[in-house]
Parts: C-alpha cells; structure tokens; sequence
C-alpha cells in the first residue's frame, strides 16, 4: 500500500534491508532516521545474550525515510540471531540493496557477519554496503573487515554511530551510490 501511495504522487519506494549480528545496533540504526515511528518486534531475551541487551528483535524492524519528493526508502531491519534466520529471505524479497551493520568494537561478532553475508549474497545479487558502528571504540578497521568478509573493493566499507542522524545517512548515501552505480553500469552495458 505504501508503495502504491508513492508511486501515485510520482514517487519511487525503494526497500532497503538492515541487516547483521546479533546487538550490531541495526534497530538503533532505523529508530535514529526513521521519520515515523519504528514498528518494532522486540522480545525480550531469556536466554544467556541478556548480558548484552534486554530486547532482541523477532521479525522485523520498519521505518521510512523520504528524500525527497522523488524517492522513498523503506527500511527493513532483520533479526540477528540466527534461529530467526527465515526472516532474512522473506524480508529481503524485492530490496534494491541492503547494509551489513557490524559493531566494530566487537571482533567476535565477524563470523556471523560473515555467515549472514553468504546467506544475503546467495539469496540476491543486489548492491551493499559494510557498515561499521562503534568504529570511534572499534578494534575493526576497514581492512579487519574487508579480509575477513573477503570484500571486492567496490562495496563501501563505512564507519558510523548509528545514534548519529548524519553518520546514518552517509550510510543511507553510500548505499544508495552503489545501486546507482550498478544501474548506470547495467545501462551501458545493455
């Protein structure tokens, strides 16, 4: 329906998809840009990741941003924990590209990086962006992650806070330069 609602005023709705590991900060991430209210489903955690946060996310995250009159962008953020992985595909159907957030000051958490970034890349072959929050506390740096992740030097590596309304955006922008990238090189190739 959103999405009718764009197209009629002239608008394109674009999904985008938040995704990453457990506790990255990917529903901070939307509730900090986000223009409406986030529909969240967080639970909270009975089990031993408590110690890290109280709440976990269990379908989805749902937020808007509007660019302008001419652009929409539909942010989808999916669970991080693997046992809600069925959500990954079903909220990645139809996205235009999507942000693999990774909180920098923790290293342990690249594995998973890693595993939800094979499942994405399998899943559809779209435009992303490697977002690295807490990078001002991290011990990653863009290299850490490029090597591990084994990143081609086209898809943008970028530090962020996602409590920070700018450093979400160049974000946003980075994200959506890729998929401009990749439309214009389609263009010239077509």
């Amino acid at each position: 329906m959103a999405t009718r609602r764009a197209r009629r005023q002239g608008g394109q709705a674009v999904k985008i998809v938040v995704t990453g590991p457990f506790a990255a900060g990917k529903t901070t991430l939307i509730r900090t840009i986000s223009e409406i209210t986030v529909l969240s489903t967080e639970r909270g955690i009975t089990d031993e990741t408590r110690s890290r946060k109280a709440e976990t996310t269990v379908a989805m995250d749902f937020g808007r941003i509007t660019i302008d009159r001419e652009l929409v962008l539909y942010l989808f953020g999916t669970p991080g924990q693997e046992r809600f992985d069925f959500m990954w595909e079903i909220l990645g159907e139809g996205m235009l590209g999507y942000v693999l957030l990774v909180d920098a000051s923790r290293p342990e958490t690249l594995a998973e990086a890693e595993s939800i970034l094979a499942a994405f890349r399998r899943m559809a072959h779209v435009p992303f962006v490697v977002a690295l929050n807490r990078s001002a506390e991290g011990q990653l740096g863009e290299q850490d992650v490029r090597e591990r992740l084994d990143l081609s030097p086209h898809v943008p590596v970028v530090a962020c806070e996602a409590t920070d309304k700018d450093s979400v955006k160049s974000v946003l922008l980075a994200l959506l330069y890729s998929v401009l990238d990749e439309i214009e090189a389609e263009a010239a190739h077509a």
